[in-house]
């Protein structure tokens, strides 16, 4: 660990060095990629500056205690000494912590989407209320939402809803929302008061950039259709929906949100690569060992991930085998709990995996 902080540290003055430079300055595109890098590794290298900094007091507190000959003096010392071992302890963990590698996607934005799964309009209902939910937490982060497509149900629910959510680290909050969502509950078309369980299926794709995904024209289809839905005379007349389909991989997307033909094409094509680039990312990640991955997982869309109990008021993740009995307003968006615990039991799973050493 220590030997590549140290080359982390190197690195650290080095590029404090080169954003300096009026010959950087003067290459826009590197400078900003240097200064990007930079940011990057601040936090490790000042926590590792601090360890540095508590274990040379550390070092002279032992040197000075072998030749102090004064008794309430060495009782002192003896007690600094271990207050700074204790420092240590705590900034070492903190360290492994800050040197587990990044997820690359983290900071990206978010094209989610959501379909109904087992369970008929009930699990429509419940694939529009995740939807909102999902909506609400954009809102209490204060990210940006916008709809893609919507395959509404006459009762108000959806059987499929693509949407893009755009802000701050979206992607790394947000990955392991992936799976099988299950609920369970008394629907109100029930009158015997039985309760039911359906599912929804919950995708999380990071938003890929035309860098990351080149699309050659030749691998597209593009065919335009009347849309459906609501959507009066309009609907009927003008041919606006586009569906894109890519050949090598056979993978379709429909975009009818829009009445333009262009800004349907433009939103299609956002979702087209962030699927392309998922598809080959879950490729790569094929190659991995099971072992090697984290428990947690980013959410094997066929995985059961949670159930929502709604007579018990209660949701439970199956992963973390984490409970919260705040249904309410886990639905209306307050889900950082869940997140972070999420969070934390990834970064646990690989420290105890050893990616740190890697």
């Amino acid at each position: 660990m220590f030997k590549k902080l140290d080359k982390m540290l190197e690195r650290y003055d080095k590029l404090n060095e080169l954003v300096g430079s009026a010959e950087v300055i003067a290459r826009m595109d590197e400078w900003k990629a240097y200064t990007k890098e930079l940011a990057d590794m601040s936090e490790t290298v000042e926590k590792y500056l601090e360890y540095k900094k508590v274990n040379k007091e550390l070092s002279d507190l032992e040197r000075d205690l072998a030749t102090e000959q004064d008794r309430e003096m060495k009782e002192l010392m003896q007690e600094e000494i271990l207050s700074c071992k204790d420092k240590i302890a705590t900034i070492s963990s903190e360290l492994r912590v800050l040197l587990l590698p990044k997820n690359p996607d983290d900071d990206k934005n978010v094209i989610m989407e959501i379909r109904a799964g087992a369970g008929g309009e009930e699990a429509s209902l419940f694939a529009y209320e995740l939807y909102r939910m999902y909506v609400k937490y954009a809102e209490k982060n204060r990210w940006k939402t916008e709809e893609i497509d919507n395959n509404s149900t006459e009762l108000g629910g959806v059987k499929e809803v693509v949407f893009s959510i755009s802000g701050k680290s979206a992607f790394g909050k947000l990955k392991f929302e992936s799976g099988v969502h299950r609920v369970q509950r008394v629907p109100e078309t029930e009158s015997q008061g039985r309760v039911h369980t359906s599912t929804a299926t919950v995708a999380v794709l990071p938003e890929a950039t035309d860098v990351e995904i080149n699309i050659d024209e030749k691998d597209l289809r593009v065919d335009t259709l009347r849309s459906s839905g609501a959507g009066g005379q309009h609907i009927n007349k003008t041919e606006s929906c586009i569906r894109l389909t890519h050949i090598p991989t056979g993978i379709v997307v429909l975009c009818q949100d829009e009445r333009s033909q262009t800004k349907n094409r433009e939103k299609a094509m956002k979702v087209l690569k962030s699927r392309l680039y998922d598809y080959y990312q879950s490729q790569a990640d094929k190659e991995y060992s099971e072992n090697r991955r984290s428990q947690v997982g980013t959410g094997d869309r066929s995985e059961r991930i949670r159930t929502y109990n709604f007579p018990d008021g209660r949701v439970t993740d199956h992963r973390i085998k984490l409970t919260l009995y705040s249904i309410d307003s886990f639905m209306m968006g307050d889900l950082d709990e869940m997140i972070e615990a999420l969070t934390i039991a990834d970064r646990e799973s690989r420290l105890a995996a050893g990616f740190d050493e890697e």
